[in-house]
């Protein structure tokens, strides 16, 4: 590009040309470009700091100042639309982008007027109230109607060409007012309209963040403002716009929707990038152990985050095999990393459903082997209950100690009678319901009775005095050996023949023990062996066995 207006490389020289020649040529193309200064198409062929250097078809370039642009600075390679305004001291057309011409005459600018055409202008300095803008005559433009902010904006106005449209105009006075902010609203609807048109449901484009809300955030697509929902700004959970964007960002977005009655455009970020859930079936199967972070707790659950864009649900049923769980915050918190197993996946309802419980194992899955029925168990009271105390054996599981299996002593009316919370109490174990899941637990069965007692202080082959408490049948009585201890007696030889008689009123302790007095001191008549076995009478029997473990005495009548 040269600086010099006759340079070689721009006019035509041939070895006999003279310089009146060149004179007359140049001559020539300026009267040409002046004659077209209403406008024309030219192609932008470099962008340096200060101007746009445009190709305008003629043997010099032209130059538009950057600030004529606004910002949205044209590339090399595009076309755009100015005016020849004249030629710089270097011999460059000096362009503008305002391609309407200005009045000639005031009949011009009467027609103009009564048109509402608009004008051609050059802000030549700051007034009182506003800017002085030459459009052939001097008009004045009111700093409301100049489209500036402030005051900056106006001074940048300086030495600028515009458009504007005049708004009052007195011939006789030479009064003319224009106004440039009314031809900005129509050009920006104008534009709004030709962006609006252009775009279409599927297309990718770049705009630039305006404003964010609570619901999402409006992206400027150049004229024309779409929303990007939050919902639509990443597969993930999103809380709110802002953790995802700042007002200013440059972002790529997909049109999802031009809704043209009510003039509203939906943006989807998201959809740029591939679905996670499109492979979640294949992803995560039921039974498979994954990781994740606890993205949020609810009131009927916690929710993980598998991969991004893909979140499983740990319902609160499946939190713990033994536990009543009131909240899931009682387990777990946002942020909090745990271990799964995956029960289900249904990608048509995005769902995954997940088991912590199941992760850290069934407690009752060895149960019978850790606790058999008849073992004795150590464990810590946890709760109590009208109806029985519960205790902590092992991770996960719980056994209940029923009120009636505390004491053989006394009648329990309420476990805290005996146990608090927190005790260290020895059971044993007294059933399993697996299906259920209950263990139940004894305390009295571990205490001392008064069976166990007599059977330690007795061996078989003792004879001993007694009751006959019942008659069975002619072979079978029910021995009464003292308060609470009972023996099985097997009559051999001849049958019982009081079988079948009424039996007397059973005697109560004290007239047991006055007869059982009597006996020890008459120490039994050889006519007694001979009686017949009675209810309520007192007798001799020999123990024929003891079984401690059962607590089973059996005797045989001796006299």
């Amino acid at each position: 590009m040269s600086s010099n207006p006759l340079d070689p490389e721009e006019v035509s020289v041939s070895s006999d040309s003279s310089f009146g020649d060149i004179l007359s040529e140049y001559e020539q193309a300026h009267r040409t470009a002046r004659a077209e200064e209403g406008g024309r198409t030219g192609t932008v062929v470099a962008v340096n700091a200060d101007n746009v250097v445009v190709d305008i078809g003629l043997k010099m370039e032209g130059v538009v100042p950057v600030s004529a642009f606004a910002g949205d600075i044209p590339q090399p390679g595009e076309t755009i639309q100015v005016s020849i305004t004249g030629r710089d001291a270097e011999g460059y057309y000096t362009l503008s982008r305002i391609h309407v011409a200005r009045p000639k005459d005031w009949s011009a600018f009467e027609k103009a007027f009564a048109d509402k055409t608009a004008v051609g202008g050059r802000v030549t300095g700051v007034v009182k109230g506003g800017l002085s803008v030459d459009v052939g005559v001097r008009a004045f433009l009111p700093a409301s109607r100049s489209g500036a902010r402030d005051a900056a904006e106006m001074e940048a106005l300086v030495g600028q060409d515009i458009t504007c449209r005049i708004i009052k105009l007195d011939v006789s006075d030479e009064d003319v007012v224009v106004d440039r902010r009314v031809i900005l609203e129509e050009e920006e609807r104008q534009a709004r309209e030709r962006r609006f048109a252009e775009l279409q449901p599927g297309q990718t484009v770049r705009g630039k963040v305006r404003s964010l809300m609570e619901y999402g955030a409006f992206v400027d697509l150049g004229g024309v403002d779409g929303l990007l929902h939050v919902a639509d700004m990443s597969w993930r959970r999103v809380g709110k716009p802002s953790e995802l964007l700042a007002v200013g960002d440059e972002v790529e977005v997909m049109v999802l929707k031009v809704d043209a009655a009510k003039r509203r455009i939906s943006l989807g970020l998201k959809q740029l990038a591939p679905d996670p859930w499109s492979v979640a079936e294949q992803t995560y199967q039921p039974g498979q152990r994954v990781r994740g972070a606890v993205t949020r707790v609810t009131d009927f659950g916690a929710f993980v985050e598998l991969q991004k864009g893909v979140e499983g649900l740990i319902h609160l049923s499946e939190m713990s095999w033994t536990k009543r769980i009131r909240k899931p915050s009682d387990v777990l918190a946002p942020g909090e990393n745990v271990e799964v197993v995956v029960l289900g996946v249904n990608p048509g309802e995005k769902r995954i459903s997940l088991g912590l419980k199941q992760a850290l194992g069934d407690p009752w899955a060895d149960v019978d082997t850790r606790f058999p029925v008849n073992s004795i168990v150590e464990g810590k009271v946890l709760n109590l209950a009208k109806f029985g105390a519960f205790v902590e054996l092992a991770d996960g599981l719980e056994g209940m100690i029923h009120v009636g299996d505390l004491s053989h002593e006394r009648r329990i009316n309420h476990p805290s009678e005996v146990l608090k919370v927190g005790d260290s109490v020895r059971a044993i174990v007294l059933g399993i319901d697996r299906e259920r899941r209950r263990l139940r637990l004894g305390v009295k069965q571990l205490q001392p009775t008064t069976a166990d007692e007599y059977i330690a202080e007795h061996q078989e082959g003792d004879v001993v005095t007694g009751r006959v408490a019942e008659v069975k049948d002619s072979r079978t009585l029910a021995v009464e050996l003292a308060d609470g201890v009972r023996a099985a007696c097997i009559v051999r030889g001849e049958a019982n023949a009081a079988e079948g008689s009424a039996a007397p009123a059973a005697a109560d302790l004290k007239s047991l023990t006055s007869m059982l007095a009597a006996k020890w001191k008459s120490g039994g008549g050889g006519a007694e062996r001979k009686e017949i076995a009675r209810a309520g009478q007192v007798r001799s029997f020999r123990i024929t066995r003891l079984d401690k473990a059962k607590k089973l005495i059996e005797v045989e009548l001796a006299g």
